[in-house]
């Protein structure tokens, strides 16, 4: 287990490094995604101007507050609580994000299934966790909401946030083909049979 201090845009020999287990702390650039935004650049066939490649995104729909533009806050936005979402209903977007856009880096929170996790292993991509209920935190590492796309989308737009020391974040899924989530799945199954099996019932 090490920990890594990642500076984006990453390269993919940088992410075939990480193991489960390890920890990320990243800085410089992440970009804020969702449901919505994923629905439109891939099933309605939108673009974002933003260049992914290399970056990490985070399943998030913040909440923001408008304000005027300044160097401060330069989209027109400011901060107010930048939380993470659940991942599993956006796995079928993993694999287009890195094929198509060269996103390396998911950070979500519940984890994903198994076409992402072979898409991490195949395109050098990994999945970052967050525990639930850490919102406020996660907002204190981000400096400031410097670009926003697809705005109309809103609060579901494509952001862009400068971070600095975003994390310790733990790698759940690697490019290798491991999974936390697979093996909690396993633990799980493992010890519903045994429970079963001391009450004498065959488990299915």
């Amino acid at each position: 287990m090490a920990h890594y201090e990642l500076t984006t845009p990453v390269s993919e020999a940088q992410i075939r490094q990480l193991r489960v287990n390890d920890t990320v702390t990243l800085q410089s650039t992440l970009y804020g995604i969702r449901d919505a935004t994923q629905i439109h650049m891939f099933d309605r066939g939108r673009r974002t101007r933003f260049d992914l490649n290399g970056h990490a995104v985070i399943h998030t729909a913040p909440n923001v507050k408008k304000v005027e533009k300044s160097p401060a806050n330069p989209a027109g936005y400011a901060p107010v609580c930048i939380g993470t979402t659940t991942s599993d209903r956006m796995e079928r977007f993993t694999r287009p994000l890195l094929t198509q856009y060269g996103v390396r880096i998911i950070i979500g929170k519940g984890g994903l299934r198994e076409d992402s996790l072979a898409a991490f292993s195949e395109l050098g991509g990994v999945y970052l966790a967050i525990v639930g209920g850490t919102a406020a935190l996660e907002t204190t590492w981000i400096e400031q909401i410097e670009d926003v796309d697809l705005d109309d989308l809103n609060p579901e737009s494509l952001w862009r946030f400068r971070i600095r020391n975003f994390g310790p974040l733990l790698v759940a899924m690697d490019s290798h083909g491991e999974s936390l989530f697979s093996v909690v799945r396993q633990d799980a199954q493992a010890r519903r049979a045994r429970v079963l099996a001391s009450l004498g019932v065959k488990s299915a």
